[in-house]
């Protein structure tokens, strides 16, 4: 069996001009960064306002597992799968992030015939703009404690800053900092969290142009006076420059499929951690560019696509036309309670009982709105009285199921689940968008309303640090804002131990913090950390150079 990478490699690549001119796109339009990558510039979207936008489809997933669900492999391969029928595609991810990278998942830009590419560089580097991120996020925190060590001219509170340092890797020993020691600032305690949790990034993700961007930038909250007045990046006169370190980044990057469909690849926020959702720009482009837009949500539908349609469709103004929820038999099987070694076996009772985890994701699909197909990436064990037990259950619940190949045999295998994805796209008119829960209710209300309603939760439990912030943010004024939970994501619940469909528990909130530029309320639920760490082997061990070639990142 071929690997990625020598499946990558066989491929024949369009210039990225080519790929630019079949979207409609001038030379003019986009900034090469060598052969096969490129900035689409922003004024596009002007230019192309008052074209129709095509159809947007949001793939998501059941609860991941670690035989692997094939979320971006299916996004991939769906969209290579419309250009074969004839509909104009455009596929778009999210960023990969080097922490998983290099820690336990490897490589993010799909697999088997169904990649992106250039996968090595997609991985890796890119064209720079979470290290864009990282520079003006640590801007801010350098600009901040500066501002304390020159006289603090503004009275912030040493004891009271909200805004950490971050770094794009996995690195435990940077949850808890000391900083300042020896007299080289004012010493005080902070934290690191990953870049992809930075504010920063879901800032980039959604905001609607340039103005918007810099008017985000200006409302990050960094700490407040000894009063208790907040303290913003605007205050502290670096706004502006963070502004100019992101001119770069917030432009979206094109690439290509294997098979040449054209891919915009843009942000980077995980879904367990952040809003989970590729950027508004790159999505906005892609309806404007094509009649199909194949986008994404991290994990499973709990996370990224509860705050895809609460968050990002809402400020957006996105109304999704269709959902594919991804599964496979294998995971549903872990889900039921079957070891990873044990899982080439028919198991039909544990099916059914991982079932429900699938089950509880596509009813959380159907409060949304949309229309709902199940997508099924098939191994050659899945038996075909497992596959009918699961078709049973899922149209007993008013959804289709399609059987999806695009890992082994790419667009060919994705044809199946492209054409019904047009025919639920193009049977009726766009269904009304539904929310997990109203703006104007309050913030434990719509904290519970997740828990309840997409999660299971029987109800909710706050730390006296929650609630103690949930009292002053609604005092600051920002009850309104949505809502972006930090949970794990291997569970429905709290608790990662806890598989298939978890009942008789409620939420823990350990604290909550405030992301006023990005415009969100951030709940930490049970054990979340927002720097994640290593695992024992971590991915990194198996990564080299070898002859110029980088081997063992896929």
């Amino acid at each position: 069996m071929k690997s990625d990478i020598e499946i990558a490699q066989e491929a024949t690549l369009l210039p990225v001009t080519e790929v630019a001119a079949g979207l409609g796109l001038e030379p003019d339009d986009i900034d090469p960064y060598g052969k096969y990558k490129a900035k689409i510039h922003l004024d596009v979207l002007d230019r192309m306002k008052d074209r129709p936008d095509g159809k947007l489809v949001l793939c998501t997933a059941i609860t991941p597992t670690p035989a692997g669900e094939g979320k971006t492999t299916t996004n991939v391969g769906l969209s290579m799968g419309l250009n074969r029928i004839g509909k104009k595609a455009v596929c778009t991810l999210r960023e990969p992030s080097l922490g998983p990278c290099f820690g336990i998942k490897g490589g993010a830009a799909g697999g088997g015939y169904a990649q992106v590419v250039p996968m090595e560089d997609i991985n890796l580097h890119f064209t720079g703009d979470i290290h864009a991120i990282s520079a003006a996020h640590n801007l801010c925190a350098a600009v901040l404690d500066n501002h304390l060590f020159q006289g603090n001219e503004l009275n912030i509170n040493p004891n009271d800053v909200s805004w950490p340092r971050v770094v794009d890797l996995n690195d435990r020993a940077l949850r808890q900092i000391t900083i300042g020691q020896g007299g080289e600032g004012v010493e005080r305690k902070t934290r690191f969290d990953i870049t992809v949790a930075s504010e920063v990034m879901a800032i980039l993700c959604l905001a609607t142009d340039v103005e918007d961007l810099k008017a985000r930038l200006d409302r990050i909250i960094v700490g407040s006076t000894l009063w208790g007045r907040k303290v913003t990046a605007q205050d502290i006169k670096v706004s502006g420059s963070m502004a100019v370190l992101l001119k770069e980044a917030f432009m979206p990057n094109l690439v290509q499929t294997l098979e040449n469909t054209p891919a915009i690849i843009h942000g980077g926020p995980f879904a367990n951690i952040a809003h989970g959702c590729n950027s508004v720009q790159a999505t906005r482009m892609a309806l404007k560019l094509g009649d199909y837009c194949i986008t994404e949500a991290g994990f499973g539908a709990d996370l990224g696509a509860e705050k895809f349609f609460d968050i990002k469709c809402r400020y957006a103004g996105l109304q999704p036309d269709c959902v594919v929820l991804v599964a496979t038999i294998r995971a549903l099987k872990m889900h039921g309670g079957v070891p990873f070694g044990e899982l080439t076996k028919e198991n039909l009772e544990a099916l059914a009982g991982g079932l429900e985890n699938l089950e509880k994701h596509l009813e959380n699909m159907q409060l949304f709105g949309p229309p709902v197909v199940v997508a099924i990436n098939r191994f050659p064990d899945d038996t075909d009285a497992e596959v009918a037990l699961l078709r049973d259950r899922v149209e007993a619940m008013g959804a289709t199921v399609v059987l999806s190949d695009v890992w082994a045999r790419g667009g060919e295998g994705g044809v199946a689940l492209a054409e019904e994805v047009v025919r639920v796209c193009e049977s009726g008119e766009k269904p009304e968008l539904n929310f997990a829960y109203e703006l104007g209710m309050t913030i434990p209300e719509k904290i519970e309303a997740i828990a309840t309603k997409i999660y299971g939760a029987d109800g909710v439990d706050f730390h006296y640090e929650a609630n103690a912030a949930i009292e002053r943010f609604t005092r600051l004024g920002y009850a309104t804002l949505p809502i972006c939970m930090a949970k794990t994501q291997a569970s429905l619940s709290d608790d990662k131990t806890k598989i298939g469909r978890p009942r008789d528990w409620r939420l823990t909130v350990r604290e909550i913090r405030l992301s006023a530029g990005a415009g969100m309320v951030v709940p930490v639920c049970g054990t979340m950390m927002t720097m994640p760490g290593l695992p024992k082997k971590p991915a990194a061990e198996n990564i080299d150079l070898v002859n110029g070639e980088i081997v063992g990142l896929f």
